[in-house]
């Protein structure tokens, strides 16, 4: 309950009347300028009320007096930048991938329209730029698995890599050579001695040597008797120091073991066409791409 209105003699502040357990209100009222400042605000969101769309009706809004609503500007923006892309798509839209990298104008284009299209779709996983990461492969370099020509790329984007959901998927199958009981412990280990020793590294030449028979019975039909891959079946090049999942023994060794069986996904469900184009377009041009 309010009690007497007195001075406090520590701030020489007015008290409000208020106590609690022995402790006073202090009367400190709000500045005027800080107060009018409120009270405009309060005003200005009444009138913007009024005018604006601005109160939540369910699944719908007040229109405002002035009917303005920035929705709808974002979709002519959208409708008019469409308009603008619309002669440049539909040329890659029929045109060849070669005919669009022949084309610097449509070239500008596609590349503009890949590198958007690769940040939304393809950068979490193959790096900003096309940099890789752990078993998923750099983009930038001159090393594929299914072939680096535009065409070659497009094909990939199109239908992916062991996909699920596309019959013209990429598919390449590496035996699990040691889930399989195709090979000993003993025989994995050579083999990943003689796949090491293709790189010129340090490696066991004894181990090495036994490895290399083993190589020229299981291994050469995928990925040729120097080491050098197949891209029809996409078996990558082991005679480089360009490796997916890591090129020491340990990983090498547990490759032989397990096998790696990663998946793209195939675009062409999910991306129209003139998309997937400049994607191809734009990665072919990140620097590994070839004629």
């Amino acid at each position: 309950m309010p009690t007497k209105v007195e001075k406090d003699s520590f701030s020489g502040v007015d008290t409000t009347g208020h106590e609690w357990d022995g402790i006073q209100e202090l009367n400190n009222p709000l500045p005027k300028w800080w107060l009018y400042v409120f009270y405009v605000c309060v005003v200005f969101s009444v009138v913007y009320w009024v005018l604006y769309p601005a109160i939540p009706l369910g699944k719908t809004h007040t229109a405002g007096i002035l009917g303005y609503a920035q929705r709808e500007t974002v979709v002519a923006d959208i409708a008019k930048a469409r308009a603008a892309q619309g002669a440049y798509r539909s040329k890659i839209e029929s045109a060849s991938l070669d005919q669009i990298v022949a084309d610097q104008d449509l070239l500008g284009f596609a590349i503009a329209g890949g590198r958007a299209a690769f940040a939304d779709n393809c950068s979490a996983c193959h790096g900003a730029g096309g940099a890789g990461a752990k078993g998923y492969p750099t983009l930038a370099d001159d090393d594929w698995l299914w072939g680096g020509k535009a065409d070659d790329i497009h094909t990939t984007l199109l239908h992916g890599v062991r996909s699920t959901n596309d019959d013209d998927t990429r598919v390449s199958e590496m035996p699990k050579f040691g889930v399989d009981d195709l090979l000993t412990a003993a025989q994995i280990n050579d083999t990943a001695e003689y796949v090491l020793s293709l790189t010129g590294r340090e490696s066991d030449k004894t181990a090495a040597g036994r490895g290399a028979a083993v190589f020229a019975e299981q291994c050469v039909a995928c990925h040729g008797e120097k080491g050098e891959g197949m891209r029809e079946v996409g078996a990558p090049r082991l005679n480089d120091n360009i490796w997916l999942y890591g090129g020491d023994k340990k990983t090498v060794v547990e490759t032989i073991t397990y096998a790696r069986a990663g998946v793209m996904p195939a675009w062409g469900a999910r991306l129209d066409p003139v998309t997937i184009k400049q994607l191809a377009v734009y990665v072919h041009s990140l620097g590994g791409g070839e004629k």
